[in-house]
């Protein structure tokens, strides 16, 4: 009676272990696990990318560092714009992600966030700095030196949510910059018109203007003294200063609040 319960028992768990299993794509040899995600190397990173089993390779940096030269096939999905929402670019949570940036740090910052979000094969292997193998465009060496020189990048906080903004390349982005750089600015903004918080600078700035629709997460120079942060569409002439990635109307207003808003700008370079 005994053997037969065991025996029964053990039958159980066995087929406790299948049922409802699917296929899991094993680690690398000597691959690093980490919380939530795996950690590889770029030479396991090629052999991955060799292999056609539906894998996307994620680049994590900002859009103009995509532009400036990527991993082929890679697609960008900035590390600031992965919040509490699966991204658009990622609909599949069961997708082989093999994740990386421009040093390594960004890509472990995101697929930690990835993984908490439920996907379930996220891979990150370091920066493109290292990469050995083919980078699009063709110009690897161009695209390596624009890498390796750093950027300003717009900080906004509002106290309930800090963005960050990719400024234009312009005259008055560069003005705007070099006001800023010694310093922070912090300025009250009030609601106008239901689509944007505007403040006043305390000192003007050469206007870059031309026709624009906004959209959410555009900073926007008005009238060379004024800033703006748009949450919705107007279409005026205006001089666009800088642009928050991934922004929504929903994330920006939950940010900024209905009414006024003590927003602080600042400086910081990348890498």
């Amino acid at each position: 009676m005994k053997t037969h319960l065991l025996f029964g028992l053990l039958a159980a768990a066995a087929a406790s272990l299948f049922v409802g299993c699917r296929a899991v794509t094993p680690a690398p040899s000597g691959a690093g696990n980490t919380p939530g995600y795996t950690q590889i190397t770029q030479e396991q990173a090629k052999k991955m990318m060799a292999q056609n089993d539906g894998h996307l390779i994620v680049d994590v940096r900002r859009q103009d560092e995509y532009d400036g030269g990527h991993i082929p096939g890679a697609i960008c999905v900035p590390n600031e714009s992965i919040a509490d929402e699966r991204p658009a670019a990622l609909p599949d949570p069961e997708q082989i992600l093999l994740v990386y940036c421009r040093s390594g740090r960004r890509s472990k910052e995101a697929a930690a966030k990835l993984a908490a979000l439920g996907y379930t094969h996220v891979y990150e292997f370091g920066g493109i700095l290292d990469w050995t193998g083919e980078i699009t465009p063709d110009e690897a060496a161009d695209a390596a030196d624009a890498a390796k020189r750093p950027r300003p990048i717009l900080v906004i906080d509002t106290g309930n949510g800090v963005f960050y903004a990719t400024l234009e390349d312009n005259d008055s982005a560069r003005a705007f910059i070099e006001k800023l750089e010694p310093d922070v600015l912090q300025l009250e903004m009030h609601d106008y018109g239901n689509f944007e918080k505007v403040g006043a600078l305390p000192w003007s700035l050469p206007t870059c203007d031309e026709q624009i629709t906004t959209e959410p997460g555009d900073v926007i120079l008005y009238q060379g003294d004024q800033i703006t942060i748009y949450y919705d569409r107007n279409t005026w002439r205006f001089t666009r200063l800088a642009k928050i990635g991934g922004a929504t109307k929903e994330a920006l207003l939950a940010a900024l609040g209905e009414g006024g808003a003590t927003v602080t700008f600042s400086l910081e370079w990348s890498e």
